[in-house]
């Protein structure tokens, strides 16, 4: 999973986080409800896999063995068609929303530095600072137009501490020189890797030395908004 750059305590609050099992069912729910054929197919697939076996094991005369390999092939193939399907039916909920890419920048595996809201403007257009092997990728969510500016001014900044490591830009959206979400996380899965792991964890220690490059919105802030994290312990003094 990708690493924010604070990390908080889990069951901060005394919130307990539901089970593995319950998160499953939670998940199939909603899997269900977008494509009510998508378990049932999953479902009837892993049994004709384990039928196949039974029929072998049943031919061979190891009725047994046959079986026993078979069951985890068939829940392990199953099982794959409906994470799939759980991933498909989540980009199409998140596709269009405010935050779309940063949700799935959150969950990338791998050794990823992820800074959300690095940059933005009042109109909620906003830039998201990702580090990792091949560099730094800067993703923006928002109208295309008022992103290419967020996107250069954030280029110039971290050009400043990030010397010749490249500096990748991506624009989340639909149209024409955009990244669907369904795409964001293989498209930064497949940059090269122009880093090794000290090389990284060094650019992250950069980086994390410039000031906050965020400036407060001008007229009110919208309901329900929070602060920036590097602007909350400034909200008193003006």
């Amino acid at each position: 999973m990708a690493k924010k750059s604070d990390n908080t305590t889990a069951g901060k609050g005394g919130e307990k986080q539901p089970g593995r099992l319950k998160q499953i069912g939670m998940v199939a729910k909603v899997v269900h409800k977008q494509s009510p054929r998508t378990i049932p197919i999953a479902v009837s697939v892993a049994i004709l896999i384990f039928a196949v076996f039974i029929g072998i094991g049943i031919w061979t005369g190891s009725w047994i063995i046959w079986p026993l390999t078979g069951l985890p092939i068939a829940f392990l193939v199953g099982f794959i068609m409906f994470t799939r399907a759980a991933q498909r039916v989540q980009y199409k909920m998140l596709d269009g929303r405010l935050g779309a890419g940063m949700a799935i920048l959150e969950n990338m595996r791998g050794n990823w530095v992820v800074e959300p809201g690095v940059a933005a403007n009042k109109q909620m257009d906003v830039v998201h600072r990702v580090v990792g092997r091949p560099g730094v990728v800067l993703v923006g969510e928002g109208d295309p137009g008022r992103l290419k500016g967020l996107i250069a001014g954030e280029k110039k900044r971290v050009a400043r501490v990030a010397h010749d490591t490249p500096i990748y830009d991506f624009k989340v959206g639909n149209g024409e020189g955009q990244v669907p979400v369904s795409k964001l996380q293989r498209t930064l899965v497949k940059l090269p890797r122009n880093l090794d792991k000290s090389g990284t964890a060094e650019l992250n220690y950069r980086l994390k030395a410039l000031p906050a490059a965020m400036q407060m919105p001008k007229g009110p802030m919208p309901k329900g908004a929070k602060l920036p994290k590097g602007m909350r312990g400034n909200k008193a003094g003006g």
